[in-house]
């Protein structure tokens, strides 16, 4: 069972105040009858919820894929910069979506986005082992030696620990770079050790979901069933 006014507020419509006043106003149907107060409990599944004749679609999380553009915050909030919350709609903004994991400013790629904390700590938490695959370019050649040292894993200068993680090589100054880990800049820092600095980075994608290429930079949309349900096993 659920709040009235949390069930119409997650649609990202109306925020819980103006739903309170929404029902107070009689304009909030339930099963056509007017709402009696907002923080009625109901089986939102069960019930058809009308807002001036409208009805309310139910959904308890909503899972958005964003490629995330160079030059955007990796944040819900930021007085001086844009964050990923900023491309997204207002509407979508007040489900009180958060991004799972982060991509530094500079870095393109997949970020997935919710309001289901539990699949953001089974994709984030080390012990379920959810690859994370980037797309790499850098400032000097690539070698087997550095495929090697990343099947390793590596101690770096700082004193990082850094887990075995994968490094194809693709051409001269091109590489995938696989992670289960996500420290901070850790691809940079990895490559750079190693003294191939990153010049352009990319996030491919994040266990089994993959960034659709169709979705330009800043562009985004909701995961399909089918995306949402490989993710969930």
């Amino acid at each position: 069972m659920e709040r009235l006014d949390k069930v119409i507020a997650g649609t990202g419509r109306w925020s819980r105040r103006e739903v309170k006043d929404l029902v107070r106003q009689g304009r909030v149907l339930v099963d056509g009858q007017c709402a009696a107060a907002p923080d009625e409990k109901i089986d939102p599944e069960q019930v058809e919820i009308r807002v001036d004749g409208e009805a309310v679609g139910y959904a308890r999380f909503t899972y958005v894929m964003l490629h995330k553009p160079a030059g955007v915050l990796t944040a819900t909030e930021d007085s001086r910069q844009s964050t990923v919350l900023d491309l997204l709609p207002a509407a979508w903004r007040k489900k009180g979506l958060a991004p799972v994991g982060r991509l530094d400013k500079d870095t393109e790629g997949l970020l997935l986005l919710t309001d289901d904390g539990g699949l953001t700590h089974r994709l984030l938490s080390p012990k379920y082992h959810v690859d994370k695959l980037y797309y790499a370019r850098v400032a000097a050649d690539l070698e087997p030696s550095d495929e090697e040292a990343f099947a390793a894993g590596m101690t770096l200068d700082d004193g990082l620990v850094c887990r075995p993680a994968g490094l194809e090589i693709l051409s001269a100054r091109e590489c995938l770079v696989t992670l289960q880990e996500g420290k901070f800049h850790q691809v940079k820092r990895m490559l750079a050790y190693r003294g191939k600095p990153v010049t352009y980075l990319k996030r491919l994608a994040m266990g089994p979901l993959r960034l659709d290429e169709g979705l330009a930079p800043g562009a985004y949309r909701t995961l399909t069933e089918e995306e949402l349900g490989l993710l969930k096993k």
